[in-house]
């Protein structure tokens, strides 16, 4: 399969997310359509991916690759193919099918606890730590099933259209390298300094184990995504 993504900032790539698709024999092309590139054609992919990217309100004044961002997310959707949004990619989609995006009551930065929705379809552990950096926040699009929640943020994720298109606000792709990329690089969401839900620079990188789980989470996600489809 080739797949297309697209990435809004040198620091928030696609991070492991590359590593898994070359190593099960994936090919992909980046794009960066906030750089001023011309969005990619979907005819010329087996699936898109929307990577995280600026924080705050999506707003096509002061961000005009939005308006062509969002006519290829629009374009996915009514297509057949895989959907799959992290961060700023989720609340596209989200917004595209209808759901409620705002700002949420705390921004939630570092580790944090996700327990499963029972009515998940995603094949994940019942309770898993992920990577968050997120303030913003969406609500369960019509016909589309919760991943589930943390303390800070009941909704972390969703899928849709039978687990072909899903929206994830935590973070399963990230490693070691990109998680220091980020808090070199990035800009903390608004509010990070006063939420109760704010790790330290230190406890993020402190236990690398963190990173290795991950690692089989991301696996299994991505499989389900991926899998074939009858037409």
């Amino acid at each position: 399969m080739h797949l297309h993504l697209l990435q809004h900032s040198h620091h928030q790539g696609p991070a492991r997310l590359a590593d898994w698709l070359s190593s099960m024999g994936h090919s992909h092309t980046v794009f960066h359509l906030d750089a001023g590139e011309t969005p990619p054609r979907l005819a010329d992919c087996d699936a898109l991916v929307v990577l995280d990217g600026p924080l705050g309100p999506l707003d096509e004044a002061s961000q005009p690759w939005l308006k062509r961002e969002r006519k290829l997310v629009e374009r996915a959707l009514d297509s057949r193919k895989p959907l799959l949004g992290i961060g700023l990619g989720a609340r596209l989609i989200a917004e595209h099918l209808g759901a409620v995006t705002a700002r949420g009551t705390h921004a939630e930065i570092g580790w944090h606890r996700v327990t499963l929705a029972p009515e998940s379809p995603l094949d994940l552990p019942e309770r898993f730590d992920a990577f968050m950096w997120h303030r913003e926040v969406f609500a369960l699009p019509e016909d589309a099933l919760p991943l589930g929640g943390s303390e800070a943020s009941p909704l972390l994720g969703f899928s849709w259209d039978a687990g072909r298109v899903v929206g994830l606000l935590c973070h399963l792709e990230v490693t070691r390298e990109s998680v220091e990329a980020l808090l070199a690089n990035g800009t903390l969401p608004d509010g990070s300094e006063r939420s109760p839900h704010t790790q330290s620079r230190e406890t993020m990188l402190a236990d690398p184990q963190r990173f290795v789980r991950l690692a089989p989470l991301l696996d299994r996600l991505l499989s389900q995504w991926l899998r074939p489809r009858a037409a």
